[in-house]
């Protein structure tokens, strides 16, 4: 069959072999009613800090003859073999993400804490200019470290790595997100970018970290490096690699924050798009081994070989009373905590949202944008730190204190900075210590008189703002630490506010003030309450906990989408959302489907194959047998681009068209079609080589052909395809008709058909409903960063 018509837009798309959006027509079908329109809205996206082009994953098996006979022949020891090696890489990741944990923070604390004493002791000594020179210039180096290994080394490690995580797991691929050289800098930057005192953390940044050593475990090893195995052949598949991932992640936040259970549920409830029993037994066998792990090293640490603040970190520890106590009377002051915790919440999306927009339009303008924005950052955050505690008066130290006041060369409640002997600095005591241990001094019990409400507005204030303005940058950075920072200091503000009208003890607001800021912004309920019961090892705050996220969510799901979501929209990622929009229901599959699509014969022509894949950027092809192969026109099966280079590549070709003779499973192996990972040559149509006599054979697509590809009639809802699309994990979802008299298959729907972007753009008057879904993040990453390239 000849192949005719393909998108203009592949003329400027051969590079993008990416691109997914659907084609229509053939030399024996063309279905002329359907719109020619190239969906290329949702097929970039920002990763880190640089554009990129994007693809799905494929999640779904392919049955075709050469697998089931792979299937077929394993024997019980094979499957014994890959039963192991999945729990095997497990503990590899428990021990890797655990140790990266652990080493991370043990450099943070070492780093800020030598900062911070070389600065206090020059404070001690009156020389306060000079102190400031150098706690700037120290904050200035690291932070321009950190911004430059990224910009220059690798842009894909910029941020958290939360949005880029959810989006992978819930079928969007990019390039670079889980390299070698990602997981390198991203440790590195992270390590800089939090001891330089930006308002930022290393929860989400490990949370990556976790991931990127689950897809480098799953790639099966590398040929060109000659380290592989062929018991990893069994995980060079997209569905393996998304349950690795998905126990990576949640051992990322077991290593940030010693909570292995929390760990479990946040991969669950904020990062995973699918979940099933069996991935949940081994994501919490993952975090059991990053607990044992960090325990083992924290024990090490406790003899007092990890440097002077080798103690410090991982908010850990008992940080609220052993006795903790509440009435009926105190609900009141709790419930408004909640409320306006999640009013807060949906606030710093809303300034996070506008800052990040801000932030897209200076990148986008060259690196050195890019270094400029971080140093300015870096000087305002250090001209805040050391020039708010000047605001605040000096308080005797209490005579029962129960640690050294003030407390000079160390972490504490009571730093002295320019207050006489015998006073502290409240304000400093907040400013001048890691986050970390920040969040345990506001966590503490039986300090309700140590800080002053002028500090704590002056605290919170600027931890609010400084939080929102330090995210965004081109440094790795998390957004965690500082919501659970703020919400300490706004519950701590809040107890002051109600002491006369409840007993409750201020460091306990502090814990419910992080609850309440954390279920406003990120809208996670479940994880949160157990991470934070295990953070302070107090299972009775357990019911004030979940009423105070109960209510923050609630209301704050007035306002805003939750931080995550918003920056998965924000970065241009093609997310598929668990529900469907209410206009997706006023159209069929037909509605969306675009023009022209490619279509192959069982029994192809090597040329006009090689011609597809030239000319277009698409990922899938329908197969179609028409006599003498088939009594009529019928749809066999859907084949893949990579199967299709490998088929070529193999040069198995006959000189007629007719069906191949030869048995395939002695031709070629399941591992020749195994997907390659980024430490593997991805091959490309570009690399290939025929002569023209190869050119004019033939090759027998049958064998290598999925041949129960999922289909949807044309007159099925879209609402309903998609939750068909995002439920099973599809790539590819083939559109037949309604009537046998037509053509078996009328066209391709991929996850960029479910964009809104995309649907608004073939029927622009349902944005003018009412009844249409609010969106928000509606910014044209097509139209404002492919002026880049």
């Amino acid at each position: 069959m000849a192949i005719k018509g393909r998108r203009e837009s592949d003329d400027n798309n051969d590079d993008n072999d990416d691109m997914e959006a659907p084609l229509l027509a053939s030399d024996s079908f063309v279905v002329d009613l359907l719109p020619t329109y190239s969906n290329t809205t949702s097929q970039v996206a920002l990763v880190g800090a640089e554009v990129c082009p994007i693809e799905s994953l494929d999640y779904e098996l392919v049955e075709n003859d050469l697998f089931k006979q792979d299937w077929r022949s394993r024997s019980r020891s094979h499957i014994f073999q890959y039963v192991v090696l999945k729990w095997a890489f497990c503990f590899l990741i428990g021990v890797l993400a655990g140790g990266t944990g652990f080493l991370t923070n043990l450099a943070i604390e070492n780093v800020a804490g030598a900062k911070f004493v070389v600065t206090s002791n020059m404070m001690l000594a009156k020389r306060y200019e000079l102190a400031f020179a150098v706690f700037a210039a120290s904050n200035f180096v690291l932070t321009m470290f950190a911004a430059g290994i990224t910009v220059f080394f690798a842009p894909e490690a910029a941020g958290s790595g939360i949005p880029e995580v959810k989006a992978y797991l819930n079928g969007v691929d990019a390039p670079g997100i889980f390299s070698l050289r990602t997981l390198v800098v991203k440790v590195i930057g992270t390590i800089a970018a939090v001891s330089s005192s930006l308002h930022i953390g290393k929860a989400g940044p490990l949370v990556h970290t976790g991931a990127c050593f689950a897809s480098l475990l799953g790639q099966g090893g590398s040929r060109r490096h000659h380290l592989t195995c062929k018991w990893f052949r069994y995980f060079k598949n997209d569905r393996d690699r998304r349950d690795l991932v998905t126990c990576g992640a949640g051992a990322g936040i077991a290593a940030a924050f010693r909570a292995p259970v929390g760990g479990v549920l946040f991969a669950l409830e904020a990062v995973s798009s699918w979940w099933r029993i069996s991935l949940l037994w081994r994501a919490f066998f993952t975090t059991a081994v990053v607990a044992v792990v960090l325990r083992a090293l924290i024990d090490v640490c406790k003899s007092g070989k990890c440097g002077l603040f080798g103690k410090g970190g991982l908010i850990m520890f008992d940080v609220t009373s052993e006795n903790t106590a509440y009435h009926f009377g105190d609900l009141p002051p709790v419930i408004i905590l909640g409320v306006i915790g999640g009013i807060l919440g949906s606030l710093y999306n809303f300034l996070l949202d506008k800052a990040l927009r801000l932030y897209t339009r200076i990148n986008e303008k060259g690196k050195v944008y890019k270094l400029l924005l971080a140093a300015t950052l870096s000087i305002c955050t250090s001209c805040c730190i050391f020039c708010l505690p000047w605001l605040a008066t000096c308080k005797p130290c209490p005579a029962d204190a129960a640690e050294a006041c003030p407390s000079i060369g160390r972490s504490g409640n009571f730093k002295k900075y320019q207050c006489p002997p015998g006073h502290y600095n409240d304000l400093a005591s907040l400013f001048f210590n890691t986050n970390d241990d920040t969040i345990r001094n506001l966590y503490s019990a039986g300090t309700d008189d140590v800080f002053q409400p002028s500090s704590i507005i002056t605290f919170f204030v600027a931890s609010y703002f400084l939080g929102i303005l330090s995210y965004g940058i081109a440094a790795p950075s998390g957004l965690f630490v500082p919501v659970i920072l703020t919400g300490a200091t706004y519950g701590r503000l809040i107890g002051m506010l109600m002491g006369s009208y409840s007993n409750l003890d201020h460091g306990l607001f502090a814990v419910l003030g992080s609850a309440s800021l954390l279920g406003g912004s990120m809208r996670i309920t479940v994880s949160v309450c157990i991470m934070l019961l295990e953070l302070t090892d107090n299972l009775l705050l357990l019911p004030l906990v979940m009423l105070v996220l109960l209510i923050s969510k609630t209301v704050a799901d007035v306002f805003t989408e939750n931080v995550y979501d918003l920056l998965v929209k924000l970065k241009g990622f093609p997310y598929l959302e668990t529900h469907a929009e209410p206009y997706m229901r006023q159209l069929m599959v037909a509605d969306v489907v675009t023009g022209p699509l490619q279509v192959f014969n069982g029994v192809e022509k090597v040329g006009n194959i090689v011609h597809v894949l030239r000319t277009t950027g698409h990922n899938g092809f329908p197969v179609v047998d028409e006599p003498p192969f088939s009594d009529s026109s019928v749809l066999y099966g859907l084949i893949l681009r990579a199967h299709l280079i490998v088929l070529l590549k193999k040069k198995k070709f006959v000189h007629s068209c007719t069906l191949s003779g030869f048995d395939t499973s002695k031709q070629f192996c399941a591992d020749d079609f195994g997907k390659r990972g980024s430490m593997g040559n991805n091959e490309s149509i570009e690399d290939l080589k025929l002569s023209e006599e190869e050119m004019e054979m033939y090759v027998d697509l049958h064998p290598f052909t999925n041949t129960s590809p999922y289909t949807v009639v044309e007159t099925m809802s879209l609402a309903k395809a998609l939750i068909l699309f995002r439920e099973v994990g599809l790539r590819h979802l083939l559109v037949i008709p309604k009537s046998t008299s037509r053509a078996p298959v009328v066209g391709i729907l991929t996850r960029h058909d479910f964009m809104p972007e995309h649907i608004l753009g073939l029927h622009p008057f349902l944005s003018n409903k009412q009844w249409q879904r609010l969106r928000l993040g509606e910014f044209d990453f097509t139209k404002s960063t492919l002026s880049v390239y």
